[in-house]
């Protein structure tokens, strides 16, 4: 089990001084296809903390309609401004599990609390003048990652697995639907036999499926990511019963113990932990955690991030129990410029943990307020 700090070291008590929260709408390099439907541009809510001259950054995951998760920007951008925000504002937090004690309460909503713990967290790490890894429990100065490809023709597809296998990229994941997926990873997996290869389905299958699903095992995947449905666990251990190929989970876990069920029941022998989705740093590293003792491995999914949440996942992912590259690929596979400074780039399969205090990385303002749809700021 990773070791970090402990909530009951002393630390200096950071005050919320303000807030602003912003939407901002970066327009994709190329459509992003999945099962669900096709994104052309990522739209989410941005936040800023503010404490003694110090600003914390994050992001919120969730999607303009519910779906991925019921959650929704509108929803999240309301029950910030009218509930969180005013909930913390003027008040004095000595660490981020004080904070996550004052959310905890408000049933669901976890990746609209995630966005505030995520902010201060960026905070907290900056006012002792450490990287977050360090916080979190991490270490190292790069993590693996791999690529995930929407759902195109298959001669796209080969061109873009060579083109990301010759970047050395660690892990190719194929989005796949029902109609879409035997014969994208038959050509796949011939053109590249040895290729560390994964397939999401983003909850388009059914246990109905089990004997299609069942043809998957003859591709070697490393696992499937999420068959069934979003919300199930049960049908997944049953579906796994029947397969070679591990299962892993995403949108079905939620929180520490959706984790514990899963994984007590083995529907999950790998586990995509996404901060947003889990409700913030606090129950991702249980969860990652729990894993650990069951030596299950786990991978940072990603959500299209911009800088800001890529930095995050970054930083998450330098835990010992990250044994499976994640999904935090280069920013400019995804947008022609990105809101912060840094370059976001990984090389060889490798992205560098952004260096400094905090996620390392910064706002590139000017270009933001080019971007931004709405501003509101907030003050105690």
């Amino acid at each position: 089990m990773t070791e970090r700090p402990s909530e009951t070291e002393p630390r200096a008590p950071l005050r919320i001084d303000g807030a602003e929260l912003r939407l901002v709408r970066l327009p994709l390099l190329v459509p992003f296809t999945i099962a669900t439907g096709t994104l052309h541009e990522k739209v989410f809510p941005l936040l800023t903390l503010y404490s003694a001259g110090l600003q914390g950054h994050a992001e919120g995951v969730m999607d303009p309609l519910p779906d991925y998760l019921e959650e929704t920007v509108a929803g999240a951008m309301d029950l910030t401004r009218t509930v969180l925000l005013p909930q913390i504002m003027g008040k004095s937090f000595d660490n981020p599990q004080a904070l996550h004690r004052l959310l905890a309460p408000w049933r669901g909503n976890a990746m609209t609390k995630a966005m505030v713990e995520m902010a201060f967290w960026d905070l907290w790490a900056k006012s002792l003048s450490l990287p977050l890894q360090t916080l979190l429990g991490g270490s190292g100065d790069a993590v693996d990652v791999g690529v995930s490809l929407g759902i195109m023709p298959i001669d796209q597809t080969l061109d873009r697995v060579e083109k990301h296998v010759g970047e050395g990229y660690k892990r190719i994941k194929l989005k796949i639907k029902p109609g879409h997926d035997l014969e994208v990873l038959r050509a796949v997996r011939a053109r590249f036999p040895n290729v560390h290869l994964t397939a999401d389905a983003n909850s388009a299958y059914t246990l109905a499926d089990s004997p299609l699903l069942a043809r998957l095992d003859e591709f070697d995947l490393d696992y499937i990511e999420q068959p069934l449905a979003w919300n199930d666990i049960h049908d997944h251990a049953v579906l796994q019963k029947r397969l070679s190929t591990p299962v892993c989970l995403d949108e079905s876990l939620r929180s520490p113990e959706d984790a514990r069920k899963a994984l007590q029941s083995d529907a999950a022998r790998v586990i995509n932990i996404k901060v947003g989705r889990s409700g913030g740093y606090i129950n991702s590293l249980r969860i990652h955690d729990l894993a650990e003792v069951f030596s299950v491995p786990v991978w940072c999914g990603g959500m299209l991030e911009s800088g800001i949440g890529r930095a995050h996942n970054i930083h998450l992912s330098t835990l010992s129990n990250f044994r499976k590259p994640g999904d935090t690929s280069s920013a400019s596979r995804y947008f022609q410029r990105d809101i912060i400074e840094q370059k976001l780039e990984a090389k060889d399969g490798r992205m560098p943990v952004p260096p400094g205090t905090g996620i390392g990385v910064s706002l590139d303002r000017a270009f933001l307020d080019q971007v931004t749809m709405g501003l509101e700021s907030f003050r105690p």
